[in-house]
């Protein structure tokens, strides 16, 4: 396998022949999504069979999935094999509730399959290693959560919406 050089620290692309891995990474939202979708769209039209690895992210919207089913959906419109190689259960769950089984085809990754790529770089940025940021993003992560007890009235009111009153 021959990978392709990159300096994306969410895109990670193998290719053998017309054999194609690409592994994602991050946060897959509408500021990813943007980032990615050229990069996607010339695997989609150049490669005979695509598989896109989604196990390392830590984060996946609706415009993540759209980007998905438009990948799958180009790359057997033009006749190429498409696998999606995912683990994770919370995207599992999202890809069955908005009907996008049939389309996506997630399935586990094979012990001897080529998705199994060596470990990124540490990422450094200007200021030295980058920490991870949560699927919240930083400011999720800036304050903690304090729970809020609900407002409830002492004694509700029979024209209070809510209220069930017997039936005589």
């Amino acid at each position: 396998m021959q990978l392709i050089p990159r300096h994306d620290p969410y895109l990670v692309v193998r290719s053998t022949g017309g054999d194609t891995v690409a592994v994602l990474r991050g946060e897959l939202d509408l500021v990813l999504v943007r980032h990615l979708r050229p990069d996607l769209d010339a695997l989609v039209r150049e490669s005979d069979a695509l598989t896109v690895d989604i196990r390392r992210l830590t984060f996946c919207d609706a415009t993540g999935l759209g980007l998905l089913a438009h990948c799958a959906g180009r790359t057997r419109q033009r006749g190429a094999r498409w696998r999606l190689v995912c683990d994770q259960p919370w995207i599992l769950r999202l890809i069955r509730l908005t009907a996008l089984c049939d389309l996506l085809c997630p399935e586990a990754a094979r012990p001897d399959g080529p998705e199994s790529l060596p470990e990124p770089v540490e990422r450094v940025g200007p200021l030295g290693p980058m920490e991870p940021v949560g699927p919240l993003g930083p400011l999720a992560q800036a304050a903690p959560v304090t729970q809020v007890a609900p407002v409830v009235p002492a004694d509700p009111q029979p024209s209070d919406p809510g209220v069930i009153r017997p039936v005589s």
